[in-house]
């Protein structure tokens, strides 16, 4: 791994390796995950080569260490407590996430990303073999193109699409006793009340509290076949 560039947003003449590390260990305290520092390294190495690759290809918008580390690392790990294994599928994964943080602090789970873009899909499978992680896989495909021979536990998608758009996209992939996850922003009441029309789907929905995205609301919809 190359060292990592001067983040925005750090401190003139700190490590700025070691600030992305202080603020990755102090956020997972405040979500109740004590994570090893092996895992905080290799969270902190992500964000670090993510910054490297967006100088050139402007894989995300956020560039600022605070806000990679919440935007990106944090928010991902919120979702942790309600992802269910083995198998589980992070579609849309973009520069991978939620699917690399997950893969990093879940090594008992299998994890397959999927995206369509080229650079996004180059990025995330250069992370896998960067971060030793043989517990996830890349793949380039559009979730209502890709047809496993097995379906999923737990399916995840962040900013996607409408959740009755995520279920026509991607409710193939979801297994018999699995979920779909869908991460949001502000209540989404519009897209609810066309999921309650579905005659085959249900759901829960929650309120995620991320550290370093106080203000911005972040919910998260689990949705599973009714019985």
């Amino acid at each position: 791994m190359c060292p990592g560039p001067n983040y925005p947003g750090s401190k003139p003449g700190s490590d700025p390796g070691a600030d992305a590390k202080s603020a990755i260990r102090r956020g997972a305290a405040a979500l109740g995950q004590d994570l090893p520092d092996e895992q905080v390294q290799k969270l902190a190495d992500l964000l670090a080569e993510l910054a490297r690759w967006n100088a050139r290809f402007n894989l995300t918008a956020i560039r600022d260490i605070h806000e990679m580390v919440a935007g990106h690392v944090l928010d991902s790990l919120a979702a942790r407590p309600l992802v269910r294994g083995p198998r589980v599928i992070d579609i849309g994964t973009g520069a991978g996430f939620p699917g690399l943080p997950l893969a990093i602090v879940e090594p008992r789970m299998e994890f397959l990303l999927l995206d369509s873009h080229g650079k996004k899909i180059s990025f995330v499978s250069h992370m896998l073999g960067e971060l030793e992680l043989g517990n996830a896989a890349a793949t380039r495909a559009r979730a209502e193109d890709y047809a496993p021979d097995t379906r999923f536990d737990t399916v995840i998608v962040r900013a996607l699409a409408s959740l009755p758009q995520l279920v026509e996209l991607s409710g193939h992939l979801v297994g018999e006793d699995g979920q779909l996850l869908a991460l949001k922003g502000k209540y989404p009441a519009a897209e609810l009340e066309a999921i309650n029309a579905l005659p085959d789907w249900e759901y829960d929905i929650a309120t995620l509290d991320v550290p370093g995205l106080e203000g911005r609301a972040r919910h998260i919809v689990n949705l599973r076949r009714l019985r």
